[in-house]
């Protein structure tokens, strides 16, 4: 399980109030008050300070203008605004941020080809056990990589780097502290660039100490802007992902690039450069490729996490719980072994109460299981517990078809009428019957396939492969076999039902 909901309160909190105080500022200038600072205070507020006390109704006029009743507006003391975001609002960022997640998991999942994986979220936002995402993930063998996939944010940024003064281009060395690289631009960053380290990788041909580059807070091209990304390989023929822009930020990269040919453009992931590569010429079609020294799990790995999108906060394992293949196998063989007492029972009753006819219902259901396992095993479905559950309901269901069949036939006998003919009319009559049971059942099991998860989608995969076996056993296996036993004896008069 992963517990998201502070943590997405916290990062929602901190984006509002970061939007906040840009807006704010901007709006104070623009307005001509002059102020000694904007700064966030916690994750939630943003303070004003050194507000001229002239000023001090054009600021509240400002605040009712710009603010609606998702902050609420203080004024502690003479010259300082505060201005909060309400619970409500925090709330719903954090909702938004637990929905986002749950679906960026669900999409790596999928692609990742977990077997009928069940997401879905514990509780609600603001109570206790509220805000976990539970997982549960049949079949995995590689749990740690697994784990690896849904952690991480997978927030991609390409981002141009800032040269130290006196640094020409292709001379930059990369420093092994942060303190190092801030000593390069005389002990000050500036403004609009950031300290990124790459870590090691710990593999040959790479550095093997954290080097720290200079690159701009604002991302040139990020994630989002991504189109398709796929393992591939470099023109070297070393594993790396490659990546197609959409149209519109593959103009903007080729701009970039033409601007900064023979500059470094550093690729971040998660606030880690993972390479910085020299921009050797323009890029016009927006496709290109990352390097990194990865390993074929990790590029495969990276390009799942790119396709399916970044987490907009970040997930931690709370309880993690494994069930043994002793434990698994258990289960499934309970759910045999019933599956097997039910088919047995079933064709008990059906030879002690239709008697002969009652073989013919026992060998209609047998094919009816051998078509449905067939059919499973060409879709590559797996046989689960809900999915046994789903053959034992088709056990059911195909019976039910026959004793409808077979009343009839037993109330035809009864008007007088020759087998042959209360045969005829018993399959023509309860044809209709049969195909509407069948078919509101499947609008049943359709719904629960298109909108369940999981196991729920395992049980209708199996359900209605097992409805469309049962109606072709019922209506002309059934049917054959009566015709193949009048067909040796023209003259039969009497029927074992």
């Amino acid at each position: 399980m992963r517990k998201l909901g502070w943590r997405a309160g916290i990062i929602g909190g901190v984006i509002g109030a970061s939007i906040l105080l840009v807006l704010w500022t901007q709006k104070l200038r623009d307005k001509g008050i002059s102020f000694e600072s904007v700064h966030r205070e916690g994750d939630r507020t943003v303070v004003v300070g050194g507000i001229p006390p002239d000023k001090s109704s054009e600021v509240d006029n400002l605040a009712s203008e710009t603010i609606g009743s998702d902050w609420a507006v203080s004024r502690p003391s003479p010259g300082r605004l505060i201005v909060t975001m309400t619970p409500r609002l925090a709330k719903l960022l954090e909702k938004a941020a637990v929905d986002q997640c749950q679906t960026t998991i669900r999409n790596r999942i999928d692609q990742f080809g977990v077997t009928e994986p069940s997401i879905q979220e514990q509780g609600g936002i603001g109570q206790g056990a509220a805000s976990r995402i539970v997982l549960q993930l049949p079949g995995v063998e590689d749990p740690s990589r697994v784990k690896d996939i849904i952690q991480t944010q997978a927030r991609l940024e390409w981002k141009e780097m800032t040269y130290p003064p006196g640094v020409a281009e292709g001379q930059y060395i990369a420093p092994t502290t942060r303190e190092g690289l801030v000593a390069m631009f005389g002990g000050q960053l500036p403004e609009d660039t950031e300290a990124y380290p790459e870590p090691p990788t710990g593999r040959a041909g790479r550095s093997q100490e954290t080097r720290w580059w200079p690159l701009k807070k604002v991302s040139a091209i990020a994630g989002a802007d991504l189109r398709v990304a796929r393992p591939g390989q470099n023109r070297f023929g070393a594993l790396a992902v490659d990546f197609e822009l959409s149209p519109d930020a593959a103009r903007r990269f080729e701009q970039i690039t033409r601007q900064n040919v023979g500059k470094i453009m550093a690729v971040v992931l998660d606030g880690k450069v993972i390479t910085a590569p020299v921009i050797k010429s323009v890029i016009p079609n927006g496709t290109g490729y990352i390097e990194g020294n990865f390993t074929k799990e990790e590029a495969e790995d990276l390009a799942l996490k790119l396709r399916s999108g970044a987490l907009p906060a970040r997930v931690n394992i709370v309880e993690e719980r494994t069930v043994g293949p002793s434990l698994g196998r258990d289960s499934i063989r309970s759910g045999v072994a019933a599956a097997l007492l039910g088919f047995a029972s079933v064709m008990i009753f059906m030879l002690l109460y239709y008697k002969g006819s009652g073989v013919n219902a026992t060998l209609a259901l047998a094919i009816n299981v051998l078509l449905l396992l067939g059919a499973m095993s060409w879709l590559h479905a797996t046989l689960t517990l809900p999915g046994i559950a789903g053959l034992i309901l088709t056990v059911g269901m195909s019976v039910d078809s026959n004793v409808l069949i077979f009343e009839r036939i037993r109330e035809e006998l009864s008007l007088g009428k020759t087998v042959r003919s209360a045969i005829d009319t018993g399959f023509g009559r309860v044809l209709v019957t049969i195909i509407d049971t069948h078919v509101t059942t499947l609008a049943s099991a359709f719904f629960l396939f298109m909108y369940g998860t999981g196991p729920v989608r395992g049980f209708a995969v199996t359900l209605i492969i097992g409805l469309l076996a049962s109606v072709f056993t019922a209506v002309f296996v059934s049917r054959f076999i009566y015709d193949l036993i009048l067909s040796g004896r023209p003259r039969v008069e009497k029927l074992s039902i």
